[in-house]
C-alpha cells in the first residue's frame, strides 16, 4: 500500500474533525447566547428550559433518522447537511423581532432550536460513525477519545464565546458572525473533503435503525440517564444560580462573563479528560469486557460525587458557591470518564454493516437523556433552585449506574457471538 493510501483515512478523519469542531463552536455559543439573552429579557426558568426542549426532542428523532440517512446517502452527505442546516438556524434566529409577543418569540425560538438540534445530530452521527469506519481496531479508543475530547473542549470555548459576544457585540451581530464563519467551513468541506468516508448503501431500510443488540440497548439506557444527570443541573440550574448569585456583587455584565467562563472551563476540562481517558484509565490492551467493567466502576463514582454536590448546594451561604463549583468540577471528571468509556463501547458493540445505525440509535438515547435533563432542570430550578436540580441529577446518575451493571456480561456475550 502506498504512503498516500495509508494516509487517506487520517486525512479524512482530520477533515471530519475540523468540520465537527467548527459546528460545535457555534453550538456551544448559541446555547449561551439564547440562555443569557432571554434571561435578561425576563424569561422564567420554565420558559428558558422550554426554549431548548424542541432542540432535544429533535435530537431524539434525528438520531434515529441520521443512522438511516448516513447509511443510505453516505457520511459525507450527512455531515454537509448538518452544517448547512446550522447556518440556516443561525440566520433564522438573527431574524427574531424584539417587538413580537413573548408567546410568539418562545414558539419561534423553540422552532429554530429544533432546527439546530437536527443539524447537531446529523453532524455528530456522521463524525462519530466516521471514526469506526476509518480507525483500525487497535486505534479505536484513541481516535474516538481524540474526537470526543477535542469536540467538547471546542464546545466549551463556544460557551465562553457566546457569553462574551453577547456582552461585547449583542445578540444579532454575534449570530451573523457565527453564520458567516460556519458557512465558510461548509464551502471548504464541499470543495476539499478527501475521500475515505463510507458511501451510500441503497439497500438500507428505516426499520433497521432499532438495534437488535442487547449490549447496544443496555449501553444506550445507561447513556440516557448519564446525560440526564448532567443536564439536570447544567442547562438551566447552574447558569441561573451563578448569575443570580454574582450579579448583585459584580454587576450583570461581569456575571455573564464569569458564568460563561466557568461553563467554558467545565466543558474544556471535560473534553481534556475525555481526550486523555485511554491513558488515565490505562485501557491499552484491555478487552472490551474489561473496559465495560470500568464503565460500571466509574458510574458508581459519579453517583457518589453527585450526592456530594447536593450537600454542597445547601452549604452556608459564604461557602456555597465555591463548594458547588468544586463539586461540579469533580462531577466533570467522573462524567467525562463515563462518557469516554461509553463512546468507545458503542463503537466496539456496533454490528458490522450497521455501524451508523447503531451509533444513531445510541445517540438517540443520548438526546433522550438531554431532553429529560433539560425538562428536569427547568422544573426543578423553579421548584427548589439548584439543590433540587442536583437532587434530580443524583437520582438520574443512580439510574445510569443501575443500567450499566450488566455491561461487562453483555460485552462478553457480544464478543463471543
Amino acid at each position: 500500500m502506498s504512503a498516500g493510501a495509508e494516509g487517506a483515512p487520517l486525512r479524512a478523519f482530520a477533515a471530519v474533525t475540523a468540520a465537527y469542531w467548527a459546528f460545535m463552536l457555534t453550538d456551544g455559543a448559541l446555547r449561551m447566547l439564547v440562555l443569557l439573552h432571554f434571561h435578561t429579557l425576563g424569561f422564567t426558568p420554565l420558559q428558558l428550559a422550554g426554549l431548548f426542549l424542541l432542540y432535544e426532542i429533535a435530537g431524539v428523532a434525528t438520531n434515529l433518522a441520521a443512522g438511516f440517512l448516513g447509511t443510505r446517502f453516505g457520511l459525507a452527505a450527512t455531515l454537509k447537511a448538518g452544517l448547512a442546516i446550522q447556518v440556516a438556524a443561525l440566520l433564522a434566529l438573527a431574524a427574531l423581532d424584539p417587538a413580537w409577543a413573548v408567546g410568539v418569540s418562545v414558539a419561534y425560538v423553540m422552532a429554530v432550536q429544533g432546527l439546530s438540534g437536527v443539524a447537531k445530530d446529523l453532524s455528530k452521527t456522521a463524525a462519530k460513525s466516521a471514526v469506526k469506519a476509518l480507525a483500525g481496531e487497535g486505534a479505536l479508543f484513541r481516535w474516538v477519545a481524540a474526537l470526543t475530547g477535542s469536540k467538547n473542549a471546542i464546545k466549551g470555548l463556544g460557551f465562553f464565546l457566546g457569553a462574551a459576544s453577547l456582552a461585547a457585540a449583542g445578540f444579532v451581530p454575534a449570530l451573523l458572525a457565527m453564520a458567516a464563519g460556519l458557512g465558510a467551513i461548509l464551502v471548504a468541506v464541499v470543495l476539499l473533503l478527501p475521500p475515505g468516508l463510507p458511501g451510500a448503501s441503497r439497500g438500507a431500510r428505516f426499520r433497521q435503525v432499532l438495534s437488535p443488540s442487547r449490549a447496544v440497548n443496555g449501553l444506550s439506557l445507561a447513556r440516557m440517564f448519564l446525560f440526564g444527570a448532567r443536564d439536570a443541573w447544567f442547562v438551566v440550574g447552574l447558569p441561573l444560580f451563578l448569575v443570580e448569585a454574582l450579579a448583585p456583587v459584580i454587576g450583570g455584565g461581569s456575571a455573564f462573563f464569569v458564568t460563561g467562563g466557568f461553563m467554558a472551563l467545565w466543558i474544556v476540562g471535560y473534553g481534556a479528560v475525555q481526550g486523555f481517558a485511554p491513558a488515565i484509565l490505562r485501557a491499552r490492551g484491555r478487552s472490551v469486557a474489561e473496559i465495560a467493567a470500568m464503565a460500571v466502576d466509574w458510574a458508581r463514582v459519579l453517583t457518589v460525587v453527585t450526592g456530594l454536590a447536593v450537600l454542597a448546594s445547601v452549604a452556608p451561604e459564604g461557602w456555597r458557591v465555591p463548594l458547588v463549583l468544586l463539586s461540579l468540577l469533580a462531577f466533570g471528571v467522573a462524567f467525562a470518564l463515563n462518557s469516554s468509556l461509553h463512546s468507545y463501547l458503542i463503537l466496539a458493540f456496533a454490528g458490522e454493516g450497521r455501524i451508523t445505525m447503531d451509533v444513531g440509535f445510541y445517540y438517540m438515547a443520548n438526546a433522550a437523556g438531554r431532553l429529560i435533563g433539560t425538562a428536569a432542570s427547568g422544573l426543578a430550578y423553579a421548584w427548589g433552585g439548584l439543590p433540587a436540580c442536583l437532587s434530580a441529577a443524583a437520582v438520574l446518575s443512580l439510574l445510569s449506574m443501575t443500567a450499566a451493571r450488566r455491561l461487562p456480561e453483555l460485552a462478553k456475550r457480544s464478543q463471543s457471538t
